[in-house]
C-alpha cells in the first residue's frame, strides 16, 4: 500500500498532540483522579481528566485542521469537508488510569471515510504511553514504530507457545461468556494477559510483545490507532473470515499463528455470541 500523500504532516500533528494531551493526564493523574460519570454500567468510569484531555485534543484540532472532522469517545462525532475524520480516544484503559495501573495511553488516529472501521482507510495514528513514555506510531503504507524504531510482529507459528492477550465487557453476563471462551483458550496457548488498552494490547502485537490479541465490543475509538500500528508491523488484523475487524469480532495477531488462533475462537463462537 503507498502512503496518503499527507501522511507525514498528520502523524506529527497526532504525535504532537497525544505527548501533549498525555502530560495533562499524566499530571491529573499524579493530582488524584476524579469519577465523573458512569456509561455504559458502574463499572464503566468516565474520569474528569478523560473529559479535559479530550477537551484538549479537540481543540488543537480544530486550531490546525479545522477542515477534518472529529469523533471522539467522550465528545461524540463532528463532520467535516475534507473527507478525513479523527478518532480519538483521550484515555484509553481508564479503569487503568483510575487504579494506577501504568496500562493506559491516548490514542489519536486519522481516518478517511466515515468513521466506520469496516470501511474507513486510516492513514496514521499514535498510541501514547505516558506512564512508560512509550510512543507509538504508524502511517498508512510507511511503516510502524516505538520511537524511532521499526516494529515487527513476533515470527511466532507455534499456536501452544503463543502469548494471547483479550479483555472483557463491562456488561457481568457477557464477561462470564468471555470468561468461559478464555477457560478453554488457556490450555490451548503458552498464556493469556488481560493488560486493560485495547490500544496498548493492538500496540504490543505489532511490537511483537503478544503473538495474538483478540476482542468483541471494542469501538472505533479503542482500535483506529492500534490496529494501524499492529498492521504497518506487519501484523494480520481482521475480523472473522477475512472481515474488516469491527465491533463485531477484532483478531490482531502474528501471521504465523493467526490463522490457528482464529480457528479455536471459532470452536468457541457459541460462548462468545454475536453483538447486538
Amino acid at each position: 500500500m503507498d502512503a496518503h500523500p499527507g501522511t507525514q504532516e498528520l502523524l506529527d500533528i497526532a504525535r504532537s498532540i497525544a505527548l501533549e494531551a498525555g502530560a495533562l493526564a499524566k499530571r491529573r493523574r499524579d493530582e488524584g483522579v476524579e469519577v465523573a460519570a458512569s456509561k455504559s454500567s458502574p463499572e464503566d468510569v468516565v474520569t474528569f481528566a478523560d473529559q479535559e484531555a479530550e477537551a484538549l485534543i479537540r481543540r488543537r484540532l480544530a486550531e490546525r485542521r479545522p477542515q477534518d472532522g472529529f469523533f471522539g469517545e467522550e465528545s461524540g462525532a463532528e463532520r467535516g469537508s475534507s473527507g478525513l475524520t479523527w478518532v480519538v480516544d483521550p484515555i484509553d484503559g481508564t479503569v487503568n488510569f483510575l487504579y494506577g495501573i501504568p496500562q493506559w495511553a491516548i490514542s489519536i488516529a486519522v481516518v478517511e471515510g466515515e468513521p466506520d472501521p469496516t470501511t474507513w482507510r486510516a492513514i496514521a495514528g499514535c498510541v501514547y504511553a505516558p506512564a512508560s513514555e512509550e510512543v507509538f506510531t504508524a502511517g498508512a503504507g510507511a511503516g510502524a514504530f516505538l520511537g524511532d524504531v521499526p516494529l515487527r510482529a513476533s515470527a511466532s507459528t507455534d499456536l501452544s507457545q503463543a502469548l494471547v492477550a483479550t479483555g472483557f465487557s463491562y456488561s457481568a453476563e457477557r464477561r462470564g461468556k468471555q470468561a468461559a471462551v478464555v477457560s478453554e483458550l488457556i490450555t490451548r496457548v503458552r498464556d493469556i494477559r488481560r493488560v486493560g488498552s485495547a490500544a496498548l494490547d493492538l500496540c504490543y502485537v505489532g511490537a511483537g510483545r503478544l503473538d495474538g490479541y483478540y476482542e468483541q465490543g471494542l469501538n472505533p475509538w479503542d482500535m483506529a490507532a492500534g490496529a494501524l500500528v499492529a498492521a504497518e508491523a506487519g501484523a494480520r488484523v481482521t475480523g472473522w473470515d477475512g472481515a474488516p475487524a469491527s465491533r463485531g469480532f477484532l483478531l490482531a495477531a502474528a501471521p504465523g499463528v493467526a490463522g490457528g488462533l482464529e480457528d479455536l475462537l471459532r470452536e468457541q463462537f457459541p460462548l462468545m455470541g454475536e453483538l447486538a
